[in-house]
């Protein structure tokens, strides 16, 4: 982890990946993430999608990692009583759940700016915490289907099956998984807050919707569809056919070890370059950028499908890395393109980047996490802490707030932790 939110302690209230995806990004940067459980199950991500171990699910694995975990009974007041008392340490207190269910409890946003005015509060759900579905619990890939990024049809089976995006641009699943769409833009406005804070002293209530992170992810695809009708000028835009690119200049090819690559030479300069590095002055003039009259400051190669065949003949001279080699060595845009995961961490580019980061579990042995996207010069990425068991630390942080051992014996022995 990187160190850039030192100092800053986040106390999180979250079951399964939307909660839990913001406090492991404010964890990457350096926070003190303590994460709030209920005795007994708590976040019961660890039990589910798989098990590397006992209550060690890759997903939990990842997404809560670099975090502390405190049991606390909130339904009782003694269980509250400790809450608050961890509370008064806290900068931000995340909360996962859907609709009013911290507010039933005693502890939510009113409570706690009651008792600790600069709190700065985010309730990040799947649909928010405002209009019609607030209370709705959302699931998996609920977000992106209501933000249209699934499109289904009825097949002659009976059952719904993947459907076409309707648009000029690629569809709204460009906005990536709905849980870690929303989690980016959690994290960012509570960093914001924070600066927010620091200059003024007030805290904040931040809400944010899964749904709403698509959207603004996918913001592309959004503009282009809603604007469509407005548009009057298409040669510019991408060449596409049922979704598809078709243009020969922005469009995916085959290297001679059969990987694939992403070719995006659309500017003229990009194509020259390209051109006269592999010796074929001819193609120059396959991309002008438009005619002298409405010139164009790129060419996707519409309706050339000649050129596109005579470039995939091309590109089956050589394979992908001595492509990548030209490309930088000539300043040509195109890169790989990998058919999963497993094909990219092999590739020279992103182990440089350590965001595919391997390191060993103190029990369990070798893992690969997933770092940070960002990186600090001088702050190289690595896991803190592995993602804890149920209540790991709820001793360890609640000696910190100042309670005894003989005090800790007694709330355990009321079940309260």
């Amino acid at each position: 982890m990187s160190r850039l939110l030192a100092g800053i302690r986040v106390l999180e209230s979250a079951v399964l990946f939307n909660g839990d995806t913001v406090g492991c990004l404010l964890g990457d940067l350096g926070a003190d993430v303590i994460k709030v459980e209920s005795p007994g199950q708590g976040d019961y991500l660890r039990s589910m999608l798989g098990q590397i171990a006992p209550g060690h699910s890759p997903a939990h694995m990842q997404i809560n990692k670099d975090k502390r975990s405190v049991t606390l009974d909130l339904r009782r007041d003694e269980g509250r009583g400790v809450f608050w008392r961890l509370l008064a340490t806290a900068d931000v207190f995340v909360d996962g759940n859907a609709g009013d269910a911290l507010d039933r409890l005693g502890i939510g946003y009113e409570a706690q700016r009651a008792r600790k005015p600069d709190i700065i509060y985010c309730q990040y759900s799947g649909y928010g915490a405002t209009g019609p579905y607030a209370q709705v619990p959302t699931h998996g890939q609920m977000m992106d289907a209501l933000a249209g990024a699934h499109p289904r049809e009825l097949g002659e089976d009976g059952f719904l099956h993947p459907g076409r995006h309707h648009g000029p641009m690629s569809g709204m699943d460009s906005g990536g998984e709905g849980t870690a769409a929303g989690a980016v833009h959690a994290a960012l406005h509570v960093v914001a807050a924070i600066v927010q804070r620091d200059r003024t002293g007030d805290g904040a209530y931040i809400d944010v919707a899964g749904i709403d992170g698509v959207v603004k992810q996918a913001w592309i695809s959004a503009t282009y569809t809603l604007n469509e009708h407005r548009i009057v000028d298409w040669r510019s835009m991408p060449a596409l056919s049922e979704g598809q690119l078709t243009g020969a200049h922005y469009q995916y090819y085959e290297c001679k070890d059969g990987k694939n690559l992403l070719f995006c030479c659309i500017e003229p300069k990009f194509w020259r370059n390209f051109c006269r590095a592999i010796g074929r002055d001819d193609l120059v003039d396959a991309n002008q950028g438009g005619t002298a009259e409405h010139a164009s400051p790129v060419d996707f190669g519409h309706g050339e499908d000649e050129l596109r065949r005579e470039l995939q003949r091309i590109f089956h001279t050589r394979e992908l890395a001595a492509w990548m080699a030209l490309a930088a060595e000539h300043d040509i845009a195109m890169g790989p393109a990998y058919r999963s995961v497993l094909e990219a961490a092999d590739d020279p580019q992103v182990r440089s980047r350590d965001v595919l980061h391997v390191q060993d579990h103190p029990r369990l042995g070798e893992f690969t996490y997933i770092g940070e996207a960002g990186r600090v010069r001088g702050q190289p990425y690595a896991v803190g802490r592995p993602a804890p068991d149920l209540g790991e630390h709820t001793r360890e942080v609640l000696r910190e707030l100042g309670y005894s051992d003989v005090e800790l014996d007694a709330l355990a022995a009321a079940h309260v932790i």
